[in-house]
């Protein structure tokens, strides 16, 4: 073989025995630069159950413990270690793994508290305000509870056992070195970065993925991967939202649209009705003036209902449009949320989103036909419903009253109010005697079921005709009496007296209730249901009737009468006439 030349610090030289010679003196030069003590690195080159062969270089392997391994290496692997003994008196090389990890360690751990770098670590156990953290390398750190987590902790239990990121918050030795750690600024800046990135690369309309983290009554956060979005009520369905919890469950992970950015204020809100269109785009496809539609009662207020026709399109019933009879006053009485009823669509603002349903055109209007129902003249059995100081409604049938005034309860007494008359409950026999359908209006009366007594009262008297009755009250001003007939007049306590020196206030006392009368008819309005009477006059009316009968019994004897007696009867008639007729205007007046 030929000689070949190899270069050294010396210059050339020979091949053959010189060449490992060479090699030999490189060897133990690099030998003698390993330090006992020094930080090298290994290559693993063979693994058996309980120990880790290393070689670092040196004439032999170092061994060690497989236990001082966390996760066992491979072969070829290459492993830190601390150089203990170069040679041991057995001709071993002594290294350790354990003792390079706590070097490794130490150097981190100082570089992260310099360099504001993140360490990792277990959370072990609670300790007095906070948790012991373990570090490795058999290191532990303290964690305020404070500094453990951006929101406050409720059950710090939870906490343990998670292995998770911290910054060295202070590293110091007083006899013993004490390091403090801080997860709560980690979170805190992982957060930003984390929603800085999502600003920055989540345009409006993006489709992202969420946890339902926590609800209030306007809606849901969904946790986005460490902060959060504003899921809100309005914007989980096109249709009725009530309750948020109905929609979506605490956990839950959703998909949901991204429909505004707020890169100032931070804020995120999201989605769920985005996925689909709106469907008011296509109302007008399905929904027309008149229509009569389904729909679910969803929410009620005192002024009507709110129906949903669809997912999206509600529309309401204002209380107004419940019956057509019936006045509601609360829409409770007609329907309950959740109620599925008919209804009709009277108009629609497709800009505001509203339509303005009715429930009561999906019936016949009853007072369209009213008057061929209830035609006047009709008598009718029914019950008193309500009683007020005007009269009584009485109904007639579902929803449609008549109403009864006290003037047409009697055509002779004076019905000062219903109550005296009639009770709530009472059947009793009525005639229509007035329809008006467009005021939905139907009066009923008691007394025209009877002919007008003061209509045959009228005919049969005039002013002077006599009558007789009973007192049927009595009065500081005159009494009442009561004819056949039950009509009733009025005696002033002026028309009591026959003359007028008499006291009428002592006249008055004479008479009680029940007591028969003689009277004439002083006043009478047929048409105004109105009569008065006068004792006095009909006192004058018999004088005056004595005074002829005794004049024509004069005139037919003239044996008995001799001239001034004749004249004297005549002076004396002349008188009373005079009398009679002055009194009668006077009380006229």
């Amino acid at each position: 073989m030929a000689q070949m030349e190899v270069e050294s610090d010396t210059g050339p030289v020979k091949d053959g025995e010189n060449i490992q010679t060479q090699l030999q003196e490189e060897y133990l030069k690099s030998l003698e630069q390993l330090e006992e003590g020094q930080l090298v690195e290994g290559n693993v080159i063979q693994i058996t159950p309980d120990q880790v062969f290393i070689d670092v270089g040196y004439k032999s392997e170092g061994k060690i413990p497989i236990s001082e391994f966390t996760e066992i290496p491979k072969i070829g692997d290459t492993v830190p270690v601390i150089l203990i003994t170069k040679e041991n008196r057995h001709g071993e090389v002594i290294v350790s793994k354990q003792k390079a990890d706590i070097k490794i360690f130490w150097k981190n751990l100082r570089q992260a508290h310099t360099e504001h770098s993140t360490v990792e670590g277990t959370v072990e156990k609670q300790v007095k305000g906070g948790f012991d953290v373990n570090l490795g390398a058999g290191v532990h750190a303290f964690l305020p509870i404070s500094q453990a987590d951006i929101l406050k902790i409720d059950k710090p239990e939870k906490l343990l056992g998670q292995t998770v990121k911290f910054y060295v918050e202070r590293l110091y030795s007083d006899g013993k070195i004490n390091i403090v750690v801080n997860r709560r600024k980690y979170i805190e800046e992982e957060l930003e970065r984390k929603r800085n990135e999502f600003f920055e690369n989540t345009p409006v309309g993006s489709d992202v993925a969420g946890v339902v983290k926590s609800f209030t009554s306007f809606g849901a956060f969904i946790d986005l991967g460490g902060f959060d979005g504003l899921l809100h009520i309005n914007d989980m369905s096109w249709g009725h939202v009530t309750k948020p919890k109905d929609f979506v469950k605490k956990g839950q992970e959703i998909h949901l649209k991204v429909i505004r950015i707020d890169r100032a204020e931070k804020r995120i809100n999201l989605s769920l009705k985005h996925f689909t269109d709106d469907p008011w785009v296509h109302f007008e496809e399905k929904y027309h003036v008149n229509d009569i539609v389904k729909g679910k009662v969803t929410k009620l207020t005192d002024f009507g209902a709110f129906i949903e026709l669809e997912e999206g399109i509600e529309g309401l019933a204002h209380i107004s449009e419940f019956s057509w009879v019936k006045k509601i006053q609360k829409p409770q009485e007609l329907v309950k949320a959740g109620d599925a009823v008919e209804c009709m669509v009277l108009g629609y603002d497709l800009q505001a989103g509203r339509v303005s349903l009715g429930l009561k055109q999906v019936q016949a209007n009853p007072w369209d036909d009213i008057e061929e129902k209830y035609p006047v003249g009709t008598r009718l059995s029914r019950n008193v419903v309500k009683l007020t100081n005007a009269g009584a409604f009485i109904s007639l049938e579902e929803g449609i009253d008549g109403f009864l005034h006290a003037d047409d309860i009697s055509w002779t007494k004076k019905v000062k109010h219903p109550g005296s008359e009639l009770t709530v409950g009472q059947e009793i026999e009525v005639m229509v005697i007035a329809v008006e359908r467009e005021s939905r209006n139907i009066k009923l009366g008691i007394k025209q079921l009877k002919e007008d007594p003061w209509k045959s009262f009228s005919e049969s008297y005039i002013v002077g005709s006599p009558v007789e009755g009973e007192v049927a009250s009595i009065t500081d001003f005159g009494i009442f009496v009561r004819i056949p007939g039950g009509i009733e007049g009025l005696i002033h306590k002026t028309n009591l007296v026959e003359n007028r020196d008499d006291d009428p206030d002592e006249a008055l006392k004479k008479y009680k209730v029940g007591d028969k009368v003689k009277a004439i008819v002083f006043e009478l309005q047929g048409d105004k249901q109105k009569v008065a009477f006068s004792i006095r006059d009909y006192q004058k009316k018999v004088q005056r009737d004595e005074l002829s009968r005794y004049m024509a019994k004069g005139e037919s004897d003239d044996s008995t009468y001799t001239l001034g007696a004749v004249l004297k009867s005549k002076n004396s008639s002349d008188s009373v006439s005079e009398e009679a007729s002055h009194d009668t205007i006077a009380d006229t007046n």
